[in-house]
């Protein structure tokens, strides 16, 4: 059998608790979690119809994390390894998720969380997240990258640890999504679609798919030998890893992935390459599309950001870059879309409003 037990096998504990042993980190304290991590693969049948014909197509949910987006798994064993060496106080930059699941890991940790965000850049959901679990929350005039910027040179300065992607705990974490797509599977699928913003995500799913283990002959998960391809999707506006040029002012809707100067950069283009993949770069109407096209056939409610890999996806079969026919497709969704729900009132509400009888309700439902 294989070493790894499968987490539909066993109560879960988080991420630390399912796959520590495989994991970089401390083991010196208890793990810091809130039995993040065993998300679902939803597929999305009615999706590949439109988008990819003839494909198998999964969503990845990452928005049904505890703080709603899968910068918990990265979190957890950051938070953990901060513990172990002893730091009382965690700073990160954000646009958003990161400061939720710092704030959220840090209270329960004991820690006092200060967290940077680009004034007026961040949807309010993400923003009453890392303040409900009582962040110090100081809003800067200026990008997520200059905020980045100081909270490194700041953590340098400072007994603070850095909890941004740029710390190797995170992508501990954050690998073990490529783990449990493996197992949800049983095996590798053929491609992994997913939105890319400051680029520490897709260099994890690369680094978990290239340390799974090898072809496993048991019954419960047998694995193939190859890899899936690649296929990062950077918003139009935010698209240095696309165009190979700097992006001092980056913009756009989608403001998880509103990141001008990704910290991964190099890992993530390295991934593409050995995945064989492709970095694409989608308008904001195409990410919205995706975000509500996935919500009205299929019933999945993510973040406009999360939609950038369905988006890509969509772009690539269109343009004849890649064949869905007879392949397995996961497409990470990497937030819940009560993160921003401004962007689904302001994209499409559509309210009719009757007088409260039962007359009026049935003329105004004109069956």
């Amino acid at each position: 059998m294989c070493a790894v037990t499968c987490p539909a096998m066993a109560a879960w504990k988080g991420i630390i608790h399912a796959f520590g042993d495989r994991m970089n980190i401390s083991k010196s304290v208890p793990p810091v979690t809130l039995c993040e991590g065993n998300t679902p693969l939803i597929p999305l049948p009615k999706l590949a119809a439109l988008i990819a014909p003839g494909a198998e197509l999964f969503a990845k949910f990452e928005g049904l994390n505890p703080t709603g987006s899968f910068k918990d798994r990265g979190m957890t064993t950051a938070i953990t390894q901060s513990v172990a060496e002893g730091a009382k106080t965690v700073i990160c930059a954000s646009t958003g998720n990161t400061a939720a699941a710092a704030a959220a890991y840090a209270a329960r940790a004991g820690q006092t969380c200060v967290v940077l965000i680009p004034d007026g850049k961040i949807a309010l959901g993400k923003l009453a997240g890392a303040i409900a679990y009582g962040a110090r929350v100081i809003a800067i005039d200026g990008s997520f990258d200059t905020a980045l910027r100081m909270v490194r040179e700041v953590s340098e300065q400072a007994p603070i640890a850095l909890v941004n992607s740029v710390n190797p705990a995170r992508l501990e974490g954050q690998k073990t999504a490529a783990w449990e797509i493996c197992e949800q599977l049983g095996g590798f699928p053929d491609w992994l679609c997913l939105p890319v913003g400051n680029a520490g995500n897709i260099t994890s799913y690369w680094l978990g798919f290239s340390e799974c283990p090898g072809p496993c002959q048991c019954e419960v998960c047998p694995r193939p030998s190859r890899k899936p391809l690649l296929l990062g999707a950077q918003a139009a506006g935010a698209s240095p890893l696309v165009t190979g040029l700097p992006c001092p002012n980056p913009e756009t809707r989608a403001t998880a992935i509103r990141i001008g100067a990704p910290a991964r950069a190099e890992q993530a283009l390295t991934a593409i390459r050995e995945s064989n993949g492709q970095m694409l770069a989608v308008r904001d109407e195409e990410i919205f599309r995706a975000y509500h096209l996935v919500a009205e056939t299929e019933g999945v409610f993510c973040e406009p950001s999360s939609a950038a890999g369905i988006a890509g996806l969509q772009q690539a079969v269109q343009n004849g870059m890649l064949n869905p026919e007879g392949k397995r497709i996961v497409c990470v969704l990497t937030g819940h879309g009560l993160k921003d729900p401004d962007s689904a009132v302001a994209e499409g509400a559509d309210i009719q409003r009757v007088e409260a009888n039962v007359d009026a309700l049935l003329r105004g439902l004109n069956l």
